[in-house]
């Protein structure tokens, strides 16, 4: 009896020292994404006025005819509000493009969008995040969370 008994403890023991590695180690670690947080989407205004207003529009409005390609065959940049397409993405994706830019999710796509890998920090990248989504009704954000949520 004592055999299974250390058997069985040494299993738990092997599955959460397991579990710890991953969780601290193999994980990847993405910031939260918060739009109910004040500090995160104060942080976030303040890069989305420096980094992106001025494609994206001040009141996240996007550029005019954002669904109609340009002469040069890109798309101009669409509103990050409820009239857009961005809460369509889950945050991972939305971290990814913003990081990598949109090749990274849809190799060969040729965009005006720079990566932003180099000049912001995740947790910067998440907090402009956390401001967009801030204006999104709330139908809207729990719509785009589930999104979030499915592709975790």
């Amino acid at each position: 009896m004592r055999v299974y008994a250390w058997l069985a403890a040494s299993a738990a023991l092997l599955a959460a020292g397991f579990a710890l590695f991953w969780f601290w180690f193999a994980s990847p670690s993405q910031p939260g994404i918060n739009p109910n947080d004040a500090a995160q989407v104060a942080l976030g205004q303040g890069i989305y006025s420096e980094h992106c207003a001025r494609c994206h529009g001040v009141n996240l409005e996007g550029q005019p005819n954002w669904m109609e390609r340009k002469s040069d065959g890109r798309l101009p940049a669409p509103p990050h509000d409820a009239t857009g397409h961005t809460w369509h993405h889950p945050d991972q994706q939305l971290m990814l493009i913003t990081k990598k830019g949109l090749s990274a999710v849809v190799p060969g796509y040729q965009s005006d969008m720079p990566a932003f890998e180099s000049v912001l920090t995740d947790e910067q990248i998440a907090a402009v995040l956390a401001f967009i989504e801030s204006h999104w009704p709330e139908d809207i954000q729990e719509r785009q969370k589930a999104m979030t949520r499915a592709a975790s």
